[in-house]
Formats: C-alpha cells, structure tokens, sequence
C-alpha cells in the first residue's frame, strides 16, 4: 500500500506531528496536512482525488457526521477515518453510522495506526474493483454490439473500395462465423444452368465436400429461403439431416437478395455442439448477406461495363471515321485513333486537356471552343497534310459536343475537276450562246415576223437567257470557291442591306408583298467584298420573295452581338421539308415541295454559303413545311478580323 497518498485534515499539532513523522511517512505514504475545512475543500478541488483523509473531530467548521456526507458523496470510493477527541464504544459505533469507515485509538500507536489505514485502503481497492466489474458486466452486451457492428462495417468498407469478389465473399463468411460463434460457414450461389446450389465461399468445410457439395433449389430447406427471402433458424438437441452427408444441429440460413430476387444463401451451423442461434445474430448474418449481395451485383455489374466499354472502345478505334467528344468546358472527353492520326496528336494524356491545348491550329477549334455553339452541324477541316475532312457536329446537352469526321478528300478533288469542267464549258458556251441571242435580234430586222414566229424568237429569247443566267452563277461559284474575289475592304452592311432592298422594290409591289426591316443601331461594318456581300443579300432576299406567296411577309433583320453581326432573312412561304434541311446549300439541289414551273438554277444558296465562309462567316437554315424559313448569317466583324 505504499506510496498511496493520504490527506490529513487536523488542527491538533501535535496529532498531526504524530501520524505525520511517526507512522505514515516512514511507511511509504504521500502525506498533505491541511488545518481545518476551508484548505481542505480548496486542495480537494484543485488536486487529483486522495486515496484516504484522516479527520479530526476538533474541526469546529461542521459537525463530523457532514464531513463525511461530504467527502463520501463528492468521492464515493474514498474511506475516511476519524480521530476523535475520545474513544468509546458507542462513539465507534457512531461514527461508523456516520459514513466513516473506522476511528483511530488514542493514544496513537503506530501499529495500530497502519492496520488500520492499511485495512481502510484494502477495502477502497475491493470497492473499486468491484464497481469495475459491475460496469464491465453491464457493459459487455454493448461492448459486444459494437464489436459486431463494427466488423460489419469493415465489411461494408471492404465492399464498397474493392472488386475482388473472391476476398470479399470469404471475408463476409469468416465474419458470419466470428459474430454468430458458429463453427461452420458458407455462402452458396445459385447455378442457374443445372438449377443447383454451390459453395463459393467457406469458413471450415473440407476440401472434398466444398469440390462435390452441390444442393438442388427443390431441398425443402434451401426451397423455402429462395422462395420467401426470409431467414430460417432451425435449433435442435439432436442432429439434424440437411442431407445425407450433412447433420447440424443448429443452422442458420439467410437469403442473398439482389432486386427482390434470391440469388444464394448465406449460412453458418453447429455440428458438433447443441449450441443456438439468437434472433440477434439473424439480423447480423442478414447485414452481411446484404454486403455479399452487393458485392456479387457490383462484380456483376462492373464486368458488364467493362466489357461494353471494350466493345465500344473497339468499335471507335476500329472505325475510319475520326470521333472526338468533349465536355460543356470543351475539355476533350473521347478522341479516337482516327482522330489522332488526323491531327498529328499523342493518344497518351490527352483526355481531360482543353481543345486549345489539343488542337493547336485547326477550322475545327473555331466551332469547339464556342461555349455557346449553335451554328452548323457541318463544316470542312483542312489538314496539314492536304487532306480535307468533313465534321459532323452534336450537341448533346448531357454531354456537350459530338464530333464525327470523314475523309472527303478524294470527293473534293472530284469537285475540283468537276469545277474545272463547268468552268471550261461555261465559257466555252458563253460566246455561242452570245451569238444566239445576236442573230435572234437580227432575225427581226431583215423582215417582217408573223406572231407564231415572234412567239417562238421570244421562248428561244428567254431559253438562252436562263441558260445564260446559270452559266453565270457557275464561274461566279467557280471563282468565289477559288478564291479570286479576295479583294476586301470596310464595308457599311446596313447601308449594303438597304441599297440591295431598294433594289428590289418592284419585284415586292408586283406580288403585293411586306418587306420589313429590322437593323440595329450603330451595326458594325465588316471586312468583306462589298459585290460579293450584296450577291449573297441579293440572293438570300430573292429566295424568300420566290418562295412566299403573294402577300406574304419577309423580315431582314441585323444586330451585332459579341463581335459578330448577326443576320436573319425569315418568311412565311412554302418552308423546307426536314429531310432536305442538310442539302439545301449543295449545288443544283432544289427541294422537293418546290413547284415545277418555279424558275432558279439550285446554285443560288450555295453561292451564299461559299461567299459567307470566304469571309469567315456561318450560315444555316431554320424550317418546317408551312412554317416558313429562316436564313441565319453570322460574320466577324471589321475590329474583329483586323
């Protein structure tokens, strides 16, 4: 008991001189001597708890049956002896009533003194281990809870980071064995082939029963966890068939649930004991399927992606088409091997880049890094090496941009022979067609005509002025596509919209139709070829008078916007069937509502797309049948392509 520190709470000098020097010091105890109840109460709250206080009965602050309620209470495990002023057997007898543990003798022998205290300190000990074992008693259920949930939560954890079903499954039935104290476990899966359930994992079994165990779904007992997902717990005193190679005398069973569907069992048993199973460990076993269960439809699910993720990452880098796919932050989500060889790029860390980091000079960033892309589905990419690409465009709102991209190089180079051609011809066809239209003027001068003739001079008359018309749309489109017009200067394109209107005033009073103009304020000018510009306004506008019936409404408008002019040219005319939507700016397509008898060579629009893309500009189409159309133009402007 040495070492044990005692608080002397006396105001007797000599007394405490005594019990001090005499008998506790020389003894091996830790002594604090404090002189009444005041210094008593002070060292009691600042210092660590003493392991006994000796009290004088002298102490006039409180009478000696309160000190003890109070030390007692505040310390429930602290003796306390008394050292009263005389000995009496009724004064013993009285201060044990009082809560102290026992009195000192005076006169003070030493002896004494320390069987006492000694015997005072053993019975502090007792107490003390006997409140802990109390505590521990009370205790061990919850501890043992939550040792059990937290091996179920280890187990979750383990299902939740990993794929390794085979650890896994193992891991979940050595846990079934170690919560429900059992001395066999197993999981078994359903073989949907033979109908038959097998061992997957164990906890226990011989090898030669885990290689031919196999329990048919018909088995009575395993029939009724499959068929209901509810537990079975069966207790015996005497062992119990399962089948003819396994008795158990307590068996727990729990199904494997995957989307209300039974897809195995999980089990543990006692064999060779009469030992049961509690409802308790029925809810734990069914945690631990539920995490089993997991497990296997997170494999299930994983192999499944992965092998469609494979498929498709085949089917992409098998593809000739060049495919790139990136996010709404036009970071690059998907690029192909097809892509990469097109534009000299590394597959290797490229996924997660902005485009611009990807793409350093290519027609194709221009569109990708556009937040707010809506403009064509289509457009030609030039490569390095000469060759030309056609880009498809997507917008998927859940993803951002799809882009597919088809080598057209080979059908460019068929359009420049086919150009070459038309060109060659055209002009070979314009002096003929010249002289024609020379001799026709003649014919009327050198005699009179009957009206049958005139009538056929004027068909040839107009014959050869369509004739004429197309031939100069070709060299036109031949020499915009070729670059000739490259001549620009600053041009005013609201002035340019109003000249070319004006110009066409009369066309509008004959079919008594409304031409509205809708033209912000201070719009830019552009850097462009002022006759090139008034051709494509010229040809959007006539379009629209075409095509709007008599007394319908064409609206212009223009507004700048982000450094860009913004034009429309909407109607309510015949509109464009959707399946001729992409086609409407090839060359000689017309669209297949258009009447027959209505006049135009098919080259007008796309005479508007090549001059808009000269300037570096985008166009596209907006229609329905009966819905009219609406022609949409965006171009830089002039501080812009400076």
């Amino acid at each position: 008991m040495a070492n044990q520190y005692i608080l002397l709470i006396l105001s007797d000098p000599q007394a405490t001189r005594n019990l001090r020097e005499r008998v506790l010091v020389p003894a091996g105890f830790r002594v604090n001597v404090v002189k009444d109840w005041k210094a008593a109460d002070e060292i009691l709250q600042a210092e660590a708890s003493p392991d006994l206080v000796i009290l004088s009965e002298k102490l006039e602050s409180r009478d000696r049956s309160g000190h003890a309620r109070s030390l007692i209470k505040r310390f429930p495990f602290l003796p306390v002896l008394l050292l009263p002023n005389k000995i009496s057997e009724t004064g013993i007898l009285q201060a044990i009533r009082d809560g102290y543990f026992d009195c000192l003798r005076v006169p003070l022998k030493p002896n004494e003194v320390l069987n006492t205290v000694n015997r005072a300190l053993e019975r502090r000990q007792g107490w003390i281990e006997y409140a802990r074992e109390v505590a521990r008693q009370s205790t061990a259920p919850m501890d043992q809870r939550i040792d059990s949930l937290e091996v179920i939560e280890r187990i979750g954890r383990k299902v939740a980071s990993s794929l390794d079903l085979d650890n896994l499954l193992t891991s979940v039935v050595e846990a079934a064995v170690q919560l429900c104290a059992a001395e066999e476990g197993s999981l078994l899966l359903l073989d949907e082939s033979t109908g038959e359930l097998y061992v997957r994992a164990e906890r226990n079994f011989q090898q030669e029963m885990i290689d031919t165990f196999r329990l048919p779904v018909s088995d009575p007992l395993s029939a009724q966890v499959m068929r209901t997902g509810e537990p079975l717990l069966i207790n015996e005193k005497t062992p119990r068939m399962i089948n003819t190679s396994f008795s158990v005398y307590s068996l727990l069973c729990v199904p494997l649930m995957v989307h209300d569907h039974a897809i195995g069992i999980l089990e543990v048993d006692h064999r060779q004991s009469g030992n049961s199973f509690e409802s308790e460990q029925v809810t734990m076993l069914m945690a631990l399927a539920g995490y089993a269960a997991i497990a296997i439809e997170n494999t299930r699910l994983y192999l499944h992606s992965e092998s469609e993720r494979l498929k498709l990452e085949s089917i992409l880098t098998g593809i000739e088409e060049a495919l790139v796919v990136v996010d709404h932050d036009r970071r690059l989500v998907l690029i192909n091997r097809k892509a990469c060889e097109a534009f000299g790029i590394a597959e290797q860390n490229v996924i997660g880049k902005r485009v611009s980091e990807v793409f350093p000079s290519s027609e194709l960033l221009e569109i990708l890094v556009d937040p707010d892309h809506t403009g064509p589905s289509r457009i030609e990419v030039g490569l390095a090496d000469g060759r030309v690409l056609n880009a498809q465009i997507t917008a998927l709102p859940e993803i951002g941009l799809v882009v597919t991209m088809q080598d057209i190089t080979h059908l460019k180079e068929l359009d420049r022979i086919k150009g070459d051609f038309v060109n060659t011809v055209s002009h070979d066809l314009r002096s003929p067609l010249t002289a024609i239209l020379g001799y026709l003027e003649l014919i009327g001068r050198v005699g009179s005509l009957n009206p049958r003739q005139r009538e056929f001079i004027h068909r040839i008359e107009i014959s050869v002025n369509n004739i004429t018309a197309l031939i100069n749309d070709l060299l036109d489109l031949g020499r915009i596509e070729t670059g000739f017009d490259v001549r620009k200067e600053i041009v005013p394109l609201a002035v340019l919209i109003q000249y070319t209107v004006d110009g066409m005033k009369n066309r509008i009073t004959e079919k008594n139709q409304s031409l509205q103009m809708v033209i912000g304020d201070d719009l830019p000018p552009v850097l462009g070829n002022p006759v090139r510009l008034r051709q494509m306004l010229s040809n959007l506008i006539s379009n629209s008078l075409k095509y709007t019936p008599i007394g319908g409404t064409i609206t212009v408008s223009a507004h700048a916007e982000a450094g860009q002019i913004i034009l429309q040219f909407s109607d309510n005319g015949l509109g464009i069937p959707p399946a001729d939507l992409p086609y409407v700016f090839d060359k000689f397509y017309r669209a297949s509502n258009v009447p027959i008898d209505a006049p135009g060579t098919g080259l007008g629009l796309a005479i508007v797309k090549s001059i808009v893309e000269n300037h570096r500009g985008r166009v596209w189409v907006d229609s329905a049948p009966g819905n009219g159309t609406r022609f949409t133009i965006v171009l830089p402007t002039a501080e812009r392509d400076l």
